[in-house]
């Protein structure tokens, strides 16, 4: 058996978009309820490997935490959310399927997960207090990921990377 080939920097490049994409309105990642900044950088790294776009409520920290995380050298897709129930509310009344990342009675494995085939949004709740429950009224699909560990949950951008890509029909 040979040794896996690695690929050149170089190579990689020329193969990857030159320019940052445009808002696709197909898929969202929206940690509406941040608790750590440093996440939200890393997050928005995901979106853009995924051609996701992220929602953020407009906390006065979340700019500075968005700059700092993100290593891309290119501006990135983000929709302000202002109120967040009233933004999922408008997503859903667009017409987009609305996913929460959360443990409920009704949550499916991620395993089970389809790709998105009408714009959606992957709703991330606070770390600690999960996703709210007048959000959870509005969403259609909830997901779990399922852990064998003792910890309870994954930090936002471990969690949404995870969706994102199994929605984006990546893996």
């Amino acid at each position: 058996m040979s040794a896996p080939r690695l690929r050149p920097r170089k190579e990689l490049r020329s193969q990857r978009r030159r320019r940052s994409h445009t808002c696709w309105d197909h898929l969202y990642a929206a940690p509406l309820w941040p608790m750590h900044g440093v996440n939200l950088g890393t997050l928005l790294r995901t979106c853009d490997a995924v051609g996701a776009c992220m929602a953020v409520p407009r906390l006065p920290w979340v700019p500075e935490a968005l700059n700092r995380g993100n290593t891309l050298r290119r501006p990135a897709c983000v929709h302000w959310s202002g109120d967040q129930v009233a933004w999922l509310a408008a997503m859903r009344e667009r017409g987009a399927r609305i996913v929460a990342v959360e443990l409920t009675d009704e949550s499916s494995r991620l395993a089970d997960l389809p790709a998105a085939r009408v714009p959606t949004v992957a709703v991330l709740g606070h770390e600690r207090d999960g996703v709210p429950p007048e959000a959870l009224d509005l969403v259609d699909d909830a997901v779990e990921i399922p852990m064998v560990g003792g910890g309870h949950s994954l930090n936002v951008a471990v969690a949404g990377s995870l969706v994102l890509y199994k929605l984006a029909g990546l893996l």
